[in-house]
């Protein structure tokens, strides 16, 4: 192997350039730490420009991380109004981009590198001697070329956007999905704007039970009204929609009730047709152009003939490229395993999740790599923004050797405007900003999530 620099000279790659990709960079900086920042797409915030047309739930005053703003102001970046809720495409133009464009951020972001696996230099992992004290090894994926990246730490931020759970039951595929491909709409289809020719008109199927599958489902109803012949249909696995709906203005979080309420007012009124108990057991494109669903349920096998499919089932964490580190994963939600019992969708939601840090998101036998962010949740479906924020200051901390302020974890939580879905309020010039009456999470608020909810109060997103 050729001579390399000692470790402690290489960089400290960060995996993603997202919100919390790009915010690790930033802390790492003001540590004294060089970062290298691989995106697999062509621009900064990739992920988040295929949800551009979702408006944010939380404010601006908690979608800008502290180190990153301390990098933008000496260029004369203006803050926007910390009230008004940003779209993704504003989260993007209005706070990464320039973010990117710093100087002490844009030779350090490499765009169009697909890491395609993460490794020890010169051992893979069945070696254990020594193994602490080599460099990691990043291949990435560069238009045609393999380039390696040594590195003395990782971070991974690279989230989970590109990986929805599948349709299928038992998580797996429904036989047939593959084929489908054309017919499906993604998680977070723009119904109202860039898909409208897609579904206007049409029988579209949204499967999945969270915020997301509501929210596609009330665009699509007020889609129907101005479009006819659009009909939509919804399908749950649960017996009842009722966590779906909430306690409407009873709801521990008013939000979420007031969005149940208006769902459960177009299905009443028949402007959704809902199937519950139903899964997706089998998808046949036919000849003509549709979709055959076949859904299995108490009465039996039963089949839709569709034209598009919603599917609002979650996400999962990406791990193939993993596989030659010693990773410490909970089995089940595929969380570190230090993490995941704080965050299991069985047992915690909204408002329950404590501030976590370095010592939580470690994996001891593999020191120096962390994962951060969406996913650092695994399958865990309620990750919040600001939660992401938290975890990269406190592993840059640790990675510079001030444990004490890594250990000092602590969240500047909002006190409104968090976990909704209502419709916002609009200032006088027209800008969508939070709601002062809108509370939620009881005496513990906490900050939305990043665009777009994927989970119940519990964190389930297809039961």
């Amino acid at each position: 192997m050729p001579s390399s620099p000692r470790t402690s000279e290489l960089p400290v790659v960060v995996i993603g350039a997202g919100p919390v990709g790009l915010a690790a960079a930033a802390h790492l900086l003001e540590r004294g730490l060089e970062p290298l920042v691989l995106e697999a797409g062509e621009t900064v915030g990739a992920a988040i420009r295929e949800w551009s047309h979702v408006r944010l739930f939380s404010p601006w005053q908690y979608d800008v991380d502290a180190a990153a703003a301390r990098l933008l102001e000496p260029t004369g970046w203006q803050a926007p109004l910390p009230t008004r809720l940003p779209t993704g495409a504003q989260l993007v133009e209005d706070y990464l981009t320039p973010l990117a464009a710093t100087p002490a951020l844009r030779e350090r972001i490499l765009t169009g590198a697909r890491v395609v696996a993460v490794s020890r230099a010169g051992m893979d992992k069945t070696h254990t001697a020594g193994r602490g004290d080599r460099p990691f090894l990043v291949r990435t994926v560069i238009g045609e070329d393999v380039v390696d990246h040594l590195a003395r730490a990782v971070v991974d931020a690279s989230g989970t956007w590109a990986h929805p759970n599948p349709l299928g039951t038992a998580g797996l595929a429904a036989p047939g999905e593959e084929l489908a491909a054309p017919f499906m709409l993604g998680p977070l289809p723009d119904v109202l704007g860039a898909d409208r020719e897609r579904v206007a008109g049409r029988h579209v199927l949204v499967v999945g039970a969270g915020h997301s599958a509501a929210g596609t489902l009330l665009g699509l109803v007020e889609l129907a009204r101005t479009a006819p012949g659009t009909r939509v249909t919804w399908a749950v696995r649960g017996a009842s929609p009722a966590r779906v709906y909430g306690g409407g203005d009873a709801d521990e979080l008013p939000a979420r009730g007031a969005l149940g309420t208006r769902l459960r007012e177009a299905v009443t009124a028949g402007e959704v047709d809902l199937l519950t108990s139903a899964s997706v057991t089998r998808l046949s494109p036919t000849d003509d152009g549709a979709l055959v669903v076949t859904l299995d349920g108490p009465g039996g096998p039963r089949q839709l003939v569709v034209d598009a499919v919603a599917g609002a089932t979650g996400f999962r964490p990406h791990l193939e490229p993993l596989r030659e580190l010693r990773l410490d994963l909970d089995p089940a939600v595929e969380a570190p395993a230090r993490l995941a019992p704080l965050i299991d969708p069985e047992h915690h939601s909204c408002g329950t999740v404590p501030a976590h840090g370095a010592d939580v998101l470690a994996h001891r036998a593999e020191p120096g790599f962390f994962v951060v962010g969406a996913k650092s949740y695994g399958r865990a479906p309620t990750f919040l923004l600001a939660t992401g924020y938290e975890q990269v200051r406190s592993v840059a901390a640790h990675l510079a050797g001030d444990d004490d302020a890594a250990r000092a974890v602590l969240l500047d939580l909002p006190e409104t405007g968090v976990c909704s879905s209502r419709p916002p309020l609009l200032d006088d010039d027209g800008r969508a900003v939070t709601d002062p009456a809108d509370g939620c999470c009881g005496s513990s608020p906490e900050p939305e999530l990043i665009g777009f909810p994927t989970g119940l109060s519990h964190g389930r997103t297809a039961s």
